[in-house]
C-alpha cells in the first residue's frame, strides 16, 4: 500500500501531472506575460532609432540605408524599427518632423530674440547653425547627401515644409535694411542668405578635407562660427554687436 501511494504522488508531480490537472478543468500555470512598456521607455526608444536612423543616412546615405541598418545600429529588430515608423518613407518624414524641423525653429526663434537690429539678427543665425552643427553632428553631412544635391530624399520636404520661412524672413530683412541704408547696397538679399549658408554649412561640411588639406588638428564649429561672424561683420558693413 506505501508504495503504491508513493507511485502516485510521485506521478503527480511532473509533466504529465500538469497535462492531467488542464484535464480536470485547472489551468497549467504558465510564466507572466510582461506588462507594456512604459510611456517614458517607448518615448527614449523612439528617439534612440530616430538618432540611428540619421546616423545611418548621414553616413550612408537614405536610399542605401535599410530597416535593418538602422535597427543593427540601434541594437534592436527590424520589426521593432516597423512598429515604431512603419516604412522608410514613414520613418523620413519622422526624421524632418523631430529632427529638422526643430533644428531650423530653432535658429529662427534665436534671430526672433535677436530683435531688429541686423547685426544681432545675423550673429543669432551664424551661431544657431553652428550650434545646431555641435549638438547634432550629422547635420552637415545630411544636409549635403539629402537636400543639397540633386535627387535628396529631403530635398522637396524640405523646400515644401520646413525650408521656406528661415531664408524667405533673411532676405526681406536684409532687403528692409539696405533701403534704410544700413546695408551694401550693392548686395542682392537672396544671395546674401546663400552666403551665410555658405559660411556656416559649407566648411562644416567639408572639414575632414580642410583638416587634411591645411594639416589642420581641428576645424569645428568654433572655428566656422568665429571666422563667420569677423567676415560678415566686417565686410557687410554691419558694424560689431
Amino acid at each position: 500500500m506505501t508504495r503504491t501511494t508513493s507511485r502516485k504522488a510521485g506521478a503527480g508531480s511532473g509533466p504529465a501531472a500538469t497535462a492531467a490537472s488542464a484535464g480536470n478543468g485547472a489551468r497549467p500555470s504558465r510564466p507572466r506575460a510582461p506588462g507594456r512598456r512604459p510611456a517614458a521607455d517607448r518615448v527614449d526608444l523612439r528617439a534612440r532609432l530616430l538618432d540611428a536612423a540619421l546616423a545611418c543616412f548621414s553616413r550612408q546615405g537614405i536610399q542605401a540605408t535599410s530597416l535593418r541598418d538602422i535597427a543593427r545600429h540601434a541594437g534592436v529588430t527590424p520589426a521593432l524599427v516597423h512598429y515604431y515608423f512603419g516604412d522608410r518613407q514613414q520613418l523620413q518624414q519622422a526624421v524632418v518632423a523631430e529632427r529638422l524641423g526643430p533644428v531650423m525653429a530653432g535658429v529662427h526663434a534665436a534671430m526672433a530674440d535677436a530683435g531688429d537690429d541686423l547685426a544681432a539678427q545675423v550673429g543669432a543665425f551664424v551661431r544657431g547653425i553652428t550650434g545646431a552643427v555641435a549638438a547634432h553632428p550629422w547635420l552637415p553631412a545630411l544636409w549635403v547627401r539629402e537636400i543639397l544635391c540633386e535627387g535628396g530624399a529631403l530635398r522637396a520636404a524640405m523646400i515644401e515644409r520646413v525650408g521656406p520661412v528661415l531664408p524667405q524672413a533673411l532676405a526681406a530683412r536684409f532687403a528692409a535694411a539696405q533701403q534704410a541704408g544700413q546695408l551694401n547696397p550693392q548686395l542682392d538679399p537672396r544671395l546674401l542668405v546663400a552666403s551665410l549658408v555658405g559660411l556656416t554649412m559649407f566648411p562644416l561640411a567639408s572639414a575632414p578635407i580642410w583638416q587634411q588639406l591645411f594639416g589642420m588638428d581641428e576645424l569645428g564649429a568654433d572655428e566656422v562660427q568665429h571666422h563667420a561672424l569677423a567676415l560678415l561683420l566686417r565686410g557687410l558693413e554691419l558694424g560689431h554687436g
